[in-house]
């Protein structure tokens, strides 16, 4: 792979160097960009609960891009047509949510592929992804460019975690707290003794199999726990939370209780 292709975020994730992020879900490139200044390794552009489209995604991917931080957009659905909408756009790290079995892993690695290797379809020439052409190696250097994550967030997928760590052509597996915490029957309480039980195991999982364990969670020490467990890719926080608990303790400084839609103040 030449220089102009390399995949700062795959090559540390395979060297075993941790990553820190943040969470991304404000859907807007100025608030990406500001993040980006910040420093940290890896910041996720959420394409599932965040109102993010393609074009917004795109936007986004172009504030970040002078920045050392690595973008890693999450899809909305492990769907083909939209991975090789992100790809195409310039996506080359893929969170990929709601991975259940290795059959849908295998789908997922096809899905980033060009053929004959997988049936990600050829369209690189009015693509972002190959400079428009000007990447003139890019379809012989884009299957190995590419990362790919999957979420195990229920209770089947960990039970199904070696077959999916199993899967060649996935580079990591990201633990989604709040899904698995309700799929265990403890919903709105991922901190749950049983919830951090199976979280810890699946981390050992991921780690023996040689694959990038991730996680996400605004609870420092519980990060660090993470990280001191294996885990190579951790996401330390939600922009949204941050400003939130900004501007609410702002408020707070200055004798502001929290507003509300419902009494009428809103104009909306």
């Amino acid at each position: 792979m030449n220089e102009h292709m390399r995949n700062p975020f795959k090559e540390a994730l395979a060297a075993g160097q941790p990553q820190i992020g943040l969470w991304l879900s404000l859907a807007e490139a100025y608030t990406a960009e500001i993040c980006a200044t910040a420093g940290f390794d890896w910041l996720l552009v959420d394409g599932e609960h965040a109102p993010n489209d393609v074009r917004s995604i795109l936007a986004q991917l172009q504030a970040v891009a002078p920045y050392r931080a690595q973008p890693v957009v999450r899809a909305v659905e492990g769907s083909t047509a939209l991975v090789k909408q992100l790809l195409d756009i310039g996506a080359c790290n893929l969170l990929v949510p709601m991975v259940d079995t290795a059959e849908q892993a295998r789908a997922m690695v096809a899905a980033t592929r060009y053929p004959p290797e997988g049936v990600r379809g050829v369209g690189s020439a009015i693509a972002r992804a190959s400079r428009w052409n000007t990447r003139t190696q890019y379809l012989d250097e884009a299957n190995a460019e590419v990362c790919l994550l999957v979420q195990a967030e229920t209770a089947t997928a960990l039970r199904n975690l070696d077959a999916i760590c199993a899967v060649d052509g996935v580079d990591g597996v990201f633990i989604g707290p709040a899904d698995l915490a309700a799929s265990m029957g403890h919903r709105g309480n991922p901190g749950h003794p049983e919830v951090q039980s199976a979280i810890e195991s699946g981390i050992a999982t991921i780690v023996a199999s040689g694959k990038a364990a991730g996680i996400l969670t605004g609870d420092a020490a519980l990060a660090r726990r993470y990280l001191a467990l294996g885990a190579r890719f951790v996401a330390v926080g939600v922009e949204v939370s941050l400003l939130a608990q900004a501007t609410r303790r702002l408020a707070a400084d200055f004798g502001l209780g929290q507003d509300s839609a419902a009494d009428g103040r809103s104009g909306y």
